[in-house]
């Protein structure tokens, strides 16, 4: 049976992760050695859902959840959150920038798990320009290079900003520079709207079917695209806008824990849904008990047997 790190007994202990600072210190290179010499994750299949854990957003800036302005900013405590989602054999992996990656490969965490590179980090939030999401993360031959399973892109689709075009062309890039590469390339649309104090996303179901119809067709090739969207009412509909692989992402979470995943397990019952890519709402659930809310959600994806010493 495999084994998994788990969190530092403890918790509480704020040098818990300084053998992270000293390996970067004295051995930058640990980390490609730490890449080259992990196993890889079993190849996907059809009938099976896929679990993946994201972790990206404080390099866009976004440390918010619910009401805690703050929640993602003490990386200690997200490294704790992360392995303790990880330990679970049914989750499958990790979306995230380069640096929490690095943090996660070093720790040995990412044995047998699929893992997705953060593209594009640039649009702020808050930023002045946030549609502006330039591609500060990942590139796919640095994803290659670490043995990566694909990478990424948040690709906002704002008609009355004239910074759309350019992030539209930038994603196309992307994605066609990753299926040179192989690997796969999760776009994250949405039509967004600029309200004057920030980007809104409109979640409405024809909104949502607009942005998968945009973003599927970016790229010189869709052989390696897939989509990551969000639950909204009537996903039969957006659903039976794409044939492309589609991964439910989270977002942040708001309403209660029973109904969250009383959505995502209607979604995924529905053809073409690979499976689930969420962060915050099972790192930081209300009642702090990750383990707890990866293995509810764990339990929602079909395909999964029970593997021994997993968390139920």
């Amino acid at each position: 049976m495999k084994t998994y790190p788990r969190p530092h007994p403890d918790t509480a202990n704020p040098r818990r992760y300084e053998h992270l600072s000293r390996i970067r210190l004295e051995d930058p290179m640990a980390v490609q050695r730490a890449a080259d010499s992990r196993g890889r994750a079993p190849g996907l299949v059809h009938g099976r859902q896929n679990f993946i854990v994201a972790a990206d957003h404080p390099a866009r800036g976004a440390l918010r959840v619910r009401q805690d302005a703050g929640a993602m900013a003490d990386r200690r405590s997200l490294l704790d959150r992360l392995l303790i989602a990880l330990a679970n054999p049914r989750v499958d992996g990790v979306l995230a920038s380069p640096d929490i990656l690095d943090d996660l490969l070093l720790l040995g965490a990412l044995e047998g798990k699929l893992i997705f590179g953060s593209m594009n980090r640039g649009g702020l939030a808050g930023l002045i320009n946030e549609v502006d999401d330039r591609f500060t993360g990942h590139t796919a031959e640095a994803l290659a290079k670490i043995g990566a399973d694909g990478g990424k892109m948040l690709t906002r689709i704002c008609f009355e900003d004239p910074h759309t075009v350019s992030m539209l062309e930038s994603t196309a890039h992307a994605v066609s520079s990753l299926a040179q590469h192989g690997l796969i390339a999760m776009i994250e649309p949405f039509i967004s709207i600029s309200t004057g104090q920030g980007i809104v996303n409109d979640l409405s179901t024809d909104a949502v079917i607009q942005s998968v119809a945009i973003a599927q067709g970016l790229g010189g090739t869709s052989s390696h695209t897939w989509m990551k969207l969000p639950v909204v009412a009537e996903m039969e509909r957006v659903m039976a806008a794409t044939t492309l692989p589609t991964v439910l992402l989270g977002g942040d979470p708001l309403g209660r824990p029973e109904e969250i995943f009383a959505t995502w397990e209607a979604a995924l019952a529905l053809p073409g849904v690979q499976g689930l890519t969420v962060g915050r709402a099972l790192l930081y659930p209300e009642d702090g008990d990750v383990a707890a809310a990866v293995a509810a959600a764990a339990s929602l994806l079909k395909g999964h047997p029970v593997e021994e010493g997993a968390i139920v």
